[in-house]
């Protein structure tokens, strides 16, 4: 046998078994989902996040018949659930859900085990919301925001507010509408805006800046009351909710999106096939009647798209956090 003979040899042994180790991970994605998708919620189940994923997942997984199941992993403002989904194995079945929360907790908390933009790949924009100031109508008297602004100025710091956690949407709104409107109203974290929420059905505490998607089978249901939602324009679904411009207060725009990523190192094809079910399942009837119900909208966002609109959020929110004072308490 020849040394060239041996070098084609080697060089077939070689191909062979580059092509053995790569047959399984092309089987996999070619035949993915094979196996149930999780996908961490960092928040309980019943805040805005949970709005969106149950009925996004749920739709996927009647499209492709394999699970999609949703692990709420909550504390710490969202940020325990992302820390645990940055070290989840990055092999295309494990999948991340955040919201516009992890653009503001960079500014928040000193420090961070993971970071939103460089830990993560981003898949896509889910939806998007405006904040709605909602108040407990066995409470709080007030209907309109002109109402609630002089009861709230004749009454300083008798009212107090829910959140879903310290560095959340819900308390950066808050604190925004404190100073922009020059009120003072205390400040209540909870572990998510599902116990925030029932806290604030309940009468333990009197208001929320919430996103509307969480609160909108509420504000339906006559269990809480919509006093305005913060955005240019009223929202799809709730023709009968002013905007905070309409009732005096211009600039006071807050609103709320969700998102999915992928753990750094995961298969772009695989990345791309849930994208791709993820348009499917958004663009079907059943999740356009949804999001409408829920007064959002879904933006065409996609990707790197994607990951450039959270980079250009995170600065957004570090001047708010700056110019409103925001602290953890």
């Amino acid at each position: 046998m020849t040394p060239m003979t041996k070098i084609h040899r080697r060089q077939l042994l070689v191909t062979g078994a580059a092509a053995a180790l790569g047959a399984p991970l092309a089987r996999a994605q070619q035949g993915w989902p094979s196996k149930p998708v999780t996908i961490v919620v960092p928040f309980p189940p019943g805040g805005g996040t949970d709005a969106f994923a149950r009925p996004l997942f749920a739709q996927m997984s009647k499209n492709t018949g394999r699970q999609f199941v949703i692990d709420n992993k909550g504390g710490a403002g969202g940020t325990l659930g992302a820390t645990l989904a940055s070290k989840a194995a990055p092999d295309g079945y494990n999948f991340f859900m955040g919201a516009v929360h992890h653009a503001i907790a960079p500014s928040m908390y000193p420090k961070l085990d993971y970071n939103i933009e460089t830990d993560f790949l981003p898949v896509g924009l889910v939806s998007s919301v405006p904040q709605v100031i909602v108040v407990n109508p066995n409470k709080v008297k007030a209907r309109t925001l002109n109402e609630l602004l002089a009861f709230i100025r004749s009454n300083p710091g008798k009212l107090n507010y829910g959140s879903a956690g310290n560095g959340t949407s819900h308390h950066l709104a808050g604190e925004l509408f404190k100073l922009q409107t020059k009120t003072f109203i205390t400040h209540i974290p909870y572990r998510g805006a599902g116990p925030a929420l029932q806290d604030l059905i309940a009468g333990q505490v009197d208001m929320m800046f919430d996103g509307l998607g969480s609160s909108a089978s509420h504000i339906k249901g006559g269990r809480l009351h919509g006093v305005a939602v913060a955005a240019d324009r009223r929202a799809p679904g709730f023709p009968d909710l002013p905007t905070a411009a309409e009732s005096g207060v211009p600039t006071y725009k807050v609103a709320t999106w969700y998102g999915v990523w992928a753990p750094k190192g995961t298969p772009r094809e695989l990345l791309g096939q849930m994208e791709a079910e993820m348009k499917k399942a958004m663009n079907g009837p059943e999740l356009r009647s949804a999001w409408t119900g829920l007064g959002a909208e879904s933006p065409d966002m996609w990707g790197d798209a994607f990951g450039r609109f959270v980079g250009s959020e995170v600065k957004r929110w570090a001047e708010v956090v700056k110019s409103s004072g925001a602290k953890l308490d």
